[in-house]
């Protein structure tokens, strides 16, 4: 292969060129402090932020005084959970999932070192959580609930809506990492019922260094304590000097993504879909992972059979693909997210997430199937590990 094709969105997506169009400005033109406010200077930068923010609620559905800058979706998770742990009642119980990303499971299993009660809910093959498991586990008792509403491996979305509807009987607390789910999937806060979500710039074509965290009831009521300290910016709960041409470039990502979401997602979802029915139709042995329809539009992951999923990678040096969050990807254990679902070790192994994007063609679709068929083909051909025969 001579080009290059990307097919890890769910890692990171390339910056749209008109959200650095929009950044631009801010690194050299309008480099003020937005907490400068009497030059203008200041001034600038300041007003910068407050549209961006108006930006992100718009997408979300939210008011802006309701959205908080943050470095991106681990400090929002960060903050989210942390945070309502402070600002609760001390012991509040914790439920979560087994296919979180690290950046909440591993902020909950602190929370558990400190004393609070922490339970971690199973999903079903094909990652779902239901509602009525959240609902048993809560036990008519006030706690603090995090689901995220797409999964970063596995691509399936969650029924956050009904799951907040049964935590908000019982007055739990609920958190969504919708960092994938953002720019993708229609994320609405009040739809939703959550309190807290948290979201980045960088999965959504925008910066990296740059996320946002949801709170409802800001600035009036806020379920947070701050768990940093050292300034007054962002009503107190997330200090430090603000990221401006970050956050503007947040913004516009987030403004493009509300009005393209639609269009784009389909577009998406066709090419995924191609893509699944040509590697199933010239490999044996594959078998989907997630739930089949509800998906994000770009996600795809699959296990190979009698395949390494680094094997596999290594063999296609000319695509970009991943076996699982970015996040791990210096570790060689397999996914918990699959191990979740019930897949072996072996399987686990064996698998490899395609994430398609907004810059991702039809030919380059094509071109992957035919280049996973060959080398599949030829890491077979050296592996003892023989497939049942294709039924004719």
């Amino acid at each position: 292969m001579t080009a290059r094709i990307y097919m890890d969105h769910h890692a990171t997506t390339p910056t749209d060129p008109r959200v650095v169009e929009a950044m631009l400005p801010y690194f050299t033109e309008r480099f003020g402090n937005p907490a400068s406010a009497l030059h203008a200077h200041g001034q600038e930068a300041e007003e910068a932020v407050e549209v961006a923010r108006g930006q992100v609620a718009a997408l979300l559905g939210a008011r802006p005084e309701e959205i908080l800058f943050t470095s991106g979706a681990t400090e929002s998770n960060n903050l989210a959970l942390r945070g309502a742990a402070l600002g609760q009642a001390r012991g509040l119980p914790i439920l979560t999932v087994a296919t979180e990303h690290v950046s909440v499971l591993d902020p909950c299993r602190d929370l558990a070192h400190g004393g609070a009660s922490l339970s971690v809910l199973p999903v079903d093959a094909q990652g779902t959580l239901a509602a009525e498991r959240v609902a048993e586990a809560l036990a008519g008792r006030p706690a603090l609930v995090s689901v995220m509403l797409a999964n970063n491996e596995i691509g399936t979305l969650q029924p956050v809506a009904e799951i907040a509807r049964a935590c908000r009987e019982r007055g739990a607390l609920v958190h969504t990492d919708a960092a994938q789910a953002a720019g993708r999937v229609p994320v609405d806060v009040d739809g939703l019922g959550v309190d807290l979500l948290s979201v980045s710039g960088h999965k959504m074509h925008g910066p990296k260094g740059v996320g946002a965290l949801y709170v409802r009831g800001l600035p009036h009521r806020s379920p947070l304590a701050p768990v940093s300290r050292g300034g007054g910016q962002e009503g107190g709960l997330r200090p430090g000097t603000l990221n401006v041409p970050g956050i503007v470039g947040l913004g516009a990502a987030c403004d493009i993504a509300r009005r393209e979401q639609t269009a784009e997602s389909a577009r998406v979802a066709h090419l995924r879909d191609r893509l699944q029915a040509g590697i199933l139709a010239r490999v044996q042995g594959v078998q989907v992972n997630g739930h089949p329809a509800h998906r994000l539009p770009g996600n795809l992951n699959l296990t190979f059979q009698g395949v390494d999923g680094e094997a596999l990678m290594l063999a296609l040096p000319g695509i970009a693909l991943s076996s699982g969050s970015a996040c791990l990807s210096t570790t060689r254990e397999p996914s918990h997210v699959l191990l979740a679902l019930g897949r072996t070790p072996a399987q686990a192994r064996g698998s490899l997430r395609f994430g398609l994007g907004r810059f991702t063609t039809e030919a380059e679709v094509d071109q992957v199937i035919g280049e996973v068929a060959r080398a599949v083909e030829r890491l077979r051909a050296l592996s003892p590990v023989q497939l049942p025969a294709r039924p004719r």
